[in-house]
């Protein structure tokens, strides 16, 4: 019920009367892909009224540049600017790359988008709408759009069941949660703590920053739309380094969690539970194994269809 209530539901929107707070949105670029293009466009053609396009790239030859120029001619009305090369102010490249652009953004919101999401055209309005007097943070829960091939399956199979589980368990009980690839944050918050460059000390620092805003006292809160990844590097090898990379961070930072997350997997939970209906109750133990792997998959189908929608 909770995902049926969390998802895709639209939110009351601001009358027409009062004007829509800007956002400033930031673009870290390393490199390209085929799909890099299609995915910067989108951000050209959203249905928002008030907000600029920052692009972030930390190497003058690099290929994205010429994607992000060519870009901002096709769409004059749009207010973008690109920022070359990068200023050490951390070990964390992403902060590095984004702090010029974080300094000279012009309004309050403040969008810090990865190079690989896709957005819809409703999808900012979607995320301002959350932003409440008492909301200092927004965030999207990861998923991917509909590729071709068996790692583009298996990606979307992963965050449209194990991650979507999490993430909303997370949103439900107030837990950071919080991955950094589209993330909405007030800007005068983070102006308080010296900025977006504080947080460059950590290579973490969407975990970092999503702490600082619930110590600080402010409510954080996913949006109804799942943050569309749409890169075209997509393989098994890729995929599985990434939840290597996760899974060492959780261990350096939230170690008690790592100890009790296997007990989220339905083979392990699904063993425990055989082995104690076995016995407290006499029951055939692979009968109520199997049968609690196939509810298991029924929910995480209904899951994936709600998230998917």
């Amino acid at each position: 019920m909770f995902r049926k209530y969390k998802l895709h539901r639209k939110l009351p929107q601001p009358a027409l009367d009062e004007p829509y707070p800007g956002v400033s949105i930031l673009k870290p670029l390393m490199g390209m892909d085929s799909n890099l293009a299609a995915n910067l466009e989108t951000f050209f053609t959203m249905s928002y009224p008030l907000y600029e396009l920052l692009f972030c790239i930390e190497e003058e030859v690099d290929p994205a540049v010429t994607v992000v120029e060519e870009l901002i001619k096709k769409y004059p009305k749009v207010s973008a600017k690109l920022f070359k090369g990068a200023t050490t102010v951390g070990v964390n490249p992403k902060i590095n790359n984004m702090h010029r652009a974080f300094e000279e953004s012009v309004y309050e919101l403040v969008l810090v988008s990865d190079s690989g999401i896709k957005m819809k055209e409703d999808t900012l309005l979607d995320m301002v709408c959350y932003m409440t007097d008492k909301t200092g943070l927004v965030h999207q829960m990861p998923f991917t759009c509909d590729r071709n091939g068996f790692a583009a399956t298996l990606e979307k199979i992963y965050f449209g069941t194990a991650q979507s589980r999490i993430y909303l368990v997370a949103d439900l009980l107030r837990v950071n949660c919080h991955t950094g690839m589209s993330t909405l944050l007030r800007k005068s918050v983070l102006k308080e703590n010296g900025g977006l460059k504080t947080f460059g000390c950590y290579l973490a620092e969407d975990f970092f920053i999503c702490k600082y805003f619930l110590d600080k006292g402010w409510r954080t809160t996913i949006s109804s739309q799942p943050a569309l990844q749409n890169s075209g590097l997509c393989d098994v090898n890729s995929f599985q380094a990434r939840l290597t990379r996760w899974a060492k961070l959780r261990v350096a930072m939230v170690p008690l969690v790592i100890i009790f997350e296997p007990l989220s997997e339905c083979m392990v939970i699904g063993a425990c539970a055989a082995w104690a209906s076995s016995v407290l109750f006499q029951w055939d133990s692979l009968a109520f194994y199997l049968i609690h792997i196939l509810l298991w998959f029924i929910c995480d189908w209904m899951l994936l269809t709600t998230v998917q929608v």
